[in-house]
């Protein structure tokens, strides 16, 4: 079955059947699925995981539901066979041409085997896999005309490898499940378990794979494919890699470009060709601002099918041609469509266009200079943060992990809602966590988009190479396949302006100055740390890749030296900031204690875990008797701490659980009424809240700090997304229902944001005002107190400037006495802040809420909220008696969106709620995601602190 190139476009929303002529995917076979026995046989997919598979044939229930974690380990411990005839995409191969077996990804220990035929033995996940098979599916063994890809457990893989005399036995670092194998094994890290989700230790051709046929045969008239993957059609090229590199002219990783110098485009291509060519050349056209290089001539293309050659090319675009790319908080991310052409002999060629834009993204570690010190009062020691195009800016934002344990089951609408969430909240960057997985670039050859929609939002996206929270052991096998794995990942990725740069890995330089510390022979474990994140990675990222930084790890001391590379380690001075930091701290009664926070550079992690809504629990929870805070399920999906192992359930949950209880007992009304549901969910609630007024405190703190002498210029929350319905340190649930630091989140990231700061030791409380604009803002700052009647007591105006990326004072006092209004206790009122500013040609506000004692004290009074709907999922609410705390509204379950105020257009929810002041909100649904695209007003239910208490 063939069909022209158009005939896959029609297939909207899944991968092609037939992408074109040329172009087979692998998905239209029939495929079958067997565990090692036998004992298991059912239709398969691809692609697909086991697990996936074996719900499909009602072998298992989905994973995810109930205690199915534990229960289904047994497909992680059996081998998985995937088989399938392929004789429909290759019976009709011709003379001369050539088929190419290509995988995007396999995951992870499989053999290969063509029509009999042994074709390779794989062992890592985030590698892509071609092979010339023309010769074996034209000469079957024994009759055999299948693809076999036999996967073993990646559990018995490591195993077995750290069982070998000669594999170093490493003891330091984090298990959660699957103990003592993770670090031999190049797969997802998360898969073996991790603190926020569930150890499946899927197996599985989980990314899209294809057979590619060549010939010599090639059209006179070549259109642009949209793709290089189906710039394969009807000719003699395929593209294994491609690479669009685009920095200022004498731009390095380690000196800041000039930003007025000229552009330079550098295209690389991993060709194969059934034509030789001795003098092929290739073309970058920009049709948007009319610039063509010319044919630039490259290195000579044997005809060979059997391994890529590289070309690579490059010309200059004039510094002033192009708009700029910038992230959306800062201007416009400018895309443009480049048309890559590269011709061989006989007017063969092939064509594609990728989108790309022109910018620039530095991470400066240079040491402060005098000067500085001296004028802006900033403490001595290094810069760490970015520039975009030249300019420092502040970083807000989030940490991203993998968005489903299966990866094959992920869609770009679901991913793209979550990075649409992170816009929407005003965040400009995602860490893509380095424990997780390479984020795809595209559905084609990832199954889903993700740095395409990130250019696209105008979102960044620091990138790390997947190593995370354990020492790493050096041998020449694992450093070739870790080789050509960066290698792919850094030249598929560097064609997107989004990306921002590439750490090392996740948490791993703190691991080890510990063990370098402490033990007899750690110097042991630094040098080989040294030898992998110092040396070898620096090396081969920056081999590929001229225009982003490489750090040798998430959290850093920094750098000594960027040439050559020495990383500072403990080499510091005291008193001097060097590096970023990170804040984890499980005590509930220091949530608040500003003493408690790092003074930082940068903070890239901070966060503090919360239980999922009581909608997320319903799509998991299986018997009535489960609906309650420490059920055994419900506690069961508290990985934090982790087991260790396979201690089931988590024998430490108590801990987690114990962390969230305190910091709702001590900040909020403690959750209890008759009704046991609605106790359970004002729990699962009221967690979120403590969550997100820890979490806002702590922005607004290192936000503060950007006119400080720490210079603070980032704030990264840990976390954005779930991987499954459990206790989580996240800002969205996995169905992609927001909680309630999503909104917190919004508020304090805005441009301009208010944030009262109170020192309890000294009664002190200091309102501020900050902004993240490159120019100078100017507005005005209103302080209300109110009672919980609603009652005003007094109120005053303060009008404030603010200078590029500060912040400033717009109220301060010391004592309870000079605080609160006359005759008013602590736990008896509360101040509104509310400030108006001009940003950027436009009137913003912003409010933010003081409690000068626990809401727990709190003599709150029924609110009797009244609720009138009216069109387009419109509400009006009106608080008929006391002040409601927290009023959140809870769209109902199958319905993905958000609520924003009608008035300021500000997203609102988790809001205060005061007599005579009504806010009228609107919920925006998503309609892709939504199971219900029209639902009853009627459905949607609203809350406040009040019902914790109360029914």
């Amino acid at each position: 079955m063939r069909f022209p190139r158009h005939t896959w476009l029609a297939l909207a929303g899944l991968l092609p059947a037939i992408v074109n002529a040329d172009v087979l995917s692998l998905s239209t076979l029939d495929w079958g699925l067997r565990n090692k026995n036998g004992s298991i046989v059912v239709p398969a997919k691809v692609p697909s995981q086991a697990h996936l598979d074996l719900v499909e044939a009602g072998i298992i229930t989905e994973p995810l539901l109930g205690i199915n974690d534990f229960t289904q380990r047994w497909v992680a411990f059996d081998d998985w066979t995937y088989t399938a005839d392929l004789r429909p995409l290759v019976r009709n191969l011709s003379h001369g041409t050539k088929a190419l077996l290509v995988f995007y990804g396999l995951d992870t220990i499989a053999n290969i085997t063509v029509a009999g035929h042994e074709v390779a033995w794989v062992n890592n996940e985030f590698q892509q896999y071609v092979y010339d098979v023309t010769d074996l599916v034209t000469a079957p063994v024994g009759g055999d005309t299948n693809l076999t890809v036999a996967f073993e457990s990646a559990w018995t893989y490591g195993l077995n490898v750290t069982s070998r005399p000669d594999v170093e036995w490493v003891d330091f670092g984090f298990d959660f499940e699957f103990p003592n194998v993770r670090h031999v094994v190049r797969k997802t890290q998360s898969d073996f378990g991790w603190d926020w989700g569930p150890a499946f230790l899927p197996v599985g051709i989980f990314k899209p794979a294809y057979i590619v046929t060549l010939n010599s045969k090639s059209s006179d008239h070549i259109t642009p494919a949209s793709h290089p993957l189906l710039a394969s059609a009807s000719g003699p090229i395929f593209f294994e890699d491609t690479a669009l590199e685009i920095s200022r002219k004498g731009q390095s990783t380690i000196t800041q470009a000039d930003q007025t110098a000229d552009w330079l485009v550098n295209v690389t291509l991993a060709v194969r060709s059934v034509v030789r060519s001795h003098a092929p050349t290739v073309t970058i056209d920009i049709p948007e601002l009319k610039i063509t290089s010319g044919a630039l001539s490259v290195s000579s293309i044997p005809a060979d099918t059997s391994a890529p050659t590289f070309v690579h090319a490059s010309f200059i675009v004039p510094a002033d041609a192009p708009a700029l790319w910038f992230p959306h908080t800062l201007g416009t991310p400018k895309l443009y469509n480049f048309t890559v052409t590269l011709s061989l002999a006989h007017s063969a060629s092939a064509s594609f266009t990728v989108r790309s834009g022109f910018r620039t993204i530095e991470l400066i570690q240079d040491a402060y200079s005098q000067e500085e010190l001296d004028g802006r009062g900033i403490t001595p020691g290094d810069q760490w943060h970015f520039n975009v195009n030249g300019k420092a800016f502040y970083t807000v934002g989030t940490n991203i992990i993998p968005f489903d344990p299966f990866y094959a089951r992920m869609t770009s609408a679901q991913v793209r809602w979550v990075l649409e969430s992170a816009v929407l909240s005003g965040q400009n960057m995602l860490r893509v966590w380095g424990g997780g997985i390479y984020q795809p670039s595209d559905e084609l050859t990832g199954g889903y988009d993700f740095y395409s929609a990130c250019d696209e939002l105008g979102i960044l996206a620091w990138s790390e190479l997947i190593f995370s929270d354990t020492l790493y052991p050096i041998n020449d096998f694992l450093l070739a396949s870790i080789d050509t794995e960066v290698r792919q990942n850094v030249r598929r990725v560097k064609k997107h302006p989004s990306n921002t740069q590439w750490a090392g890995g996740n948490e791993i330089e703190g691991i080890v100055l510990l063990v370098n510390s402490s033990l007899d022979n750690g110097t042991h474990y630094l040098n080989e740390y040294q030898t992998l994140f110092g040396d070898f990675l620096h090396d081969v990222v920056l081999n590929e890749e001229d225009s982003v930084a490489y750090t040798d790890c998430s959290t850093t001391s920094g750098v000594l030296s960027l040439d050559p590379y020495e990383i500072r380690y403990s080499n510091k001075t005291p008193g001097f900031i060097y590096g970023n930091s990170e804040r984890y701290n499980y005590d509930a009664s220091q949530a608040f204690n500003y003493s408690t926070y790092p003074v930082s550079r940068f903070v890239n992690e901070f966060g503090f875990h919360s239980l999922p809504s009581f909608y997320s629990w319903e799509d998991v929870l299986e018997s009535p008797e489960d609906f309650s805070f420490n059920s055994t399920v419900v506690a069961s999906r508290d990985h934090h701490p982790p087991a260790g192992g396979f201690a089931f359930p988590n024998p430490k949950a108590n801990q987690g659980q114990a962390q969230m209880t305190q910091g709702v007992e001590l900040w909020l009304p403690t959750p209890g009424t008759t009704d046991s549901n609605q106790t359970f969910a004002q729990w699962c609630w009221s967690t979120q809240i403590f969550q997100s007024l820890n979490m806002v405190s702590e922005i607004a703190w290192y936000r503060r700090g950007a006119g400080l002498g720490e210079n603070n210029l980032g704030a990264l929350v840990w976390q954005l997304n779930d991987i499954w319905q459990g206790v989580s340190w996240s800002s969205i649930e996995y169905s992609g229902r927001w909680k309630v630091l999503q909104y917190g989140m919004a508020g304090i990231f805005a441009p301009v944001a208010p944030h009262p700061f109170w020192y309890a030791g000294n009664e002190t409380l200091e309102v501020m005002v900050v902004s993240d604009r490159w120019d100078a803002v100017s507005g005005e700052a209103q302080m209300t107190w109110y009672d919980w009647a609603g009652g005003e007591l007094n109120s005053s105006t303060v009008p404030f400037e603010i200078a590029p990326v500060n912040g400033t004072t717009v109220f301060e006092a010391t004592g309870l006495k000079n605080l609160l209004p006359s005759g008013k206790n602590a736990s008896e009122v509360f101040m509104l802040v509310n400030v108006s500013a001009e940003v950027d040609g436009k009137t913003v506000t912003q409010e933010q809420v003081f409690t000068p004692a626990s809401l727990a004290l709190a003599p709150l009074i029924d609110p009797e909220i009244e609720v009138i709907t009216s069109d387009s999922l419109t509400f009006t609410l009106s608080a008929k008696g006391g002040v409601a705390a927290f009023t959140w509204l809870d769209h109902p379950a199958g319905t993905v969106g958000y609520f924003r105020e009608m008035r300021t257009g500000n997203l609102l929810n988790g809001f205060y709620l005061i007599p005579g002041i009504d806010r009228t909100v609107q919920f925006v649904l998503n309609p892709t995601l939504s199971k219900i695209s029209d639902p009853d007003p009627a459905t949607f239910v609203v809350r406040s602190l009040w019902n914790n208490t109360h029914l």
